[in-house]
C-alpha cells in the first residue's frame, strides 16, 4: 500500500511576505521534500502556498509566516485542538531556511513524540531514547544548501542513530554531519536516560559542545518536541548571534534566479502570443 501524501500548507500573515515570495519558497520546499527528503525518510508529501489562512483547506498542515510571534526564528511545530500539527515562523532574513527546517520535523515526525534508540553521546550513559528533529544537529545556516536558489536546512539521514561510523555512509543530506549522533556549530541534540527518567541535551551554541540535564518532562503539558525547543530556544539566542553571511548568498542567488525566470516568462508570453496570433482565421476585407 502506497504511504499517504502529507499536505503542507505555507501560509504569509505577514506585510513583508507576499504571495509570489510563498509560491517561491513553497516551490523549493516542495522540490526539496519530494527529491532530498522522501527517498531517505519514506515520507510522502505535497506543499502549497496559499493566499491566506482560510484559502487552506482541510486536512493541511499550515506553516504561518508572520511579522511577530514572540520571538525570532520559528515557535516551533504546534498541536490545535484537533491534535493537528501546526508551525510558526518569523519572518525576515532566512525565513524560507526556518521554513525548510520546519517542513522537515514536521513530515518526519509530525506530532512531536517520536525517538530513535541508541547509545548516547554523553559518557556514562548507556543506551538511550533521541528525539527526531532531524533539522537541529546542523540547523545553523552554515550548513544549509540551496534548492531553486532558495536556501533549505540540511537535515539528518536515519543512518544518524546508527551505533558506529560506517565508511561510504552519508549522515546528513548535504554531508556536513560526517559521524552518527554528531552535533554541528550552533545545533542541538536531545534524548531521554531510562534510568534516571531525565532528559539531556548536547548544545553547540558556545565554544564547545555542552551537556544539560533538562529534567524530566510532563506528558500532560505538550509534545516532548515543544516543551524542548522551549527550553532550548531561550539558551540559542542568548549565545547565538545570527551569521547572515550564507542567508545574504542565498538571496543573491535568488535574485539571479527571479531574472532568469522574468526572462524565461517574457519569452514563453511571446512564443505564445505568436501561436495565438497564428492560430486566428485572417480577416477578410470584403
Amino acid at each position: 500500500m502506497p504511504n499517504l501524501i502529507q499536505q503542507v500548507a505555507l501560509v504569509s500573515e505577514s506585510k513583508n511576505i507576499d504571495l509570489p515570495e510563498v509560491t517561491l519558497v513553497a516551490a523549493a520546499l516542495d522540490k526539496q521534500a519530494t527529491r532530498d527528503f522522501a527517498p531517505i525518510w519514506e515520507v510522502n508529501s505535497s506543499i502549497h502556498a496559499f493566499a491566506s489562512l482560510e484559502d487552506v483547506p482541510l486536512g493541511y498542515w499550515p506553516m504561518i509566516i508572520k511579522d511577530d510571534i514572540g520571538f525570532q526564528g520559528a515557535a516551533g511545530i504546534h498541536l490545535d485542538k484537533d491534535g493537528q500539527p501546526f508551525a510558526l515562523i518569523t519572518s525576515g532574513d532566512g525565513w524560507s531556511l526556518t521554513a525548510s527546517h520546519e517542513t522537515m520535523e514536521m513530515l518526519a515526525d509530525p506530532f512531536g513524540n517520536r525517538t530513535i534508540a541508541g547509545p548516547s553521546i554523553k559518557p556514562g550513559q548507556g543506551r538511550v531514547s533521541y528525539l527526531v528533529e532531524v533539522s537541529d544537529p546542523s540547523e545553523s545556516a552554515e550548513f544549509s544548501y540551496s534548492v531553486n536558489d532558495i536556501v533549505v536546512s540540511d537535515f539528518y539521514t536515519s543512518a544518524y542513530f546508527d551505533p558506529v561510523k560506517a565508511s561510504g555512509v552519508r549522515y546528513s543530506f548535504t554531508g556536513a554531519i560526517t559521524e552518527p549522533r554528531q552535533v554541528l556549530k550552533g545545533g542541538y541534540l536531545s534524548w531521554q536516560e531510562p534510568v534516571s527518567g531525565h532528559w539531556f541535551q548536547a548544545s553547540f551554541f558556545g565554544a564547545k559542545l555542552d551537556f544539560r540535564d533538562l529534567g524530566p518532562i510532563d506528558a500532560s503539558k505538550g509534545s516532548l518536541r515543544s516543551q524542548i525547543d522551549a527550553m532550548t530556544m531561550d539558551l540559542s539566542l542568548k549565545v547565538l548571534k545570527p551569521k547572515k553571511a550564507a542567508l545574504t548568498a542565498a538571496a543573491k542567488r535568488g535574485a539571479r534566479g527571479s531574472d532568469s525566470s522574468k526572462a524565461r516568462a517574457e519569452s514563453l508570453k511571446g512564443q505564445i502570443a505568436s501561436l495565438v496570433k497564428a492560430a486566428k482565421p485572417a480577416t477578410v476585407n470584403s
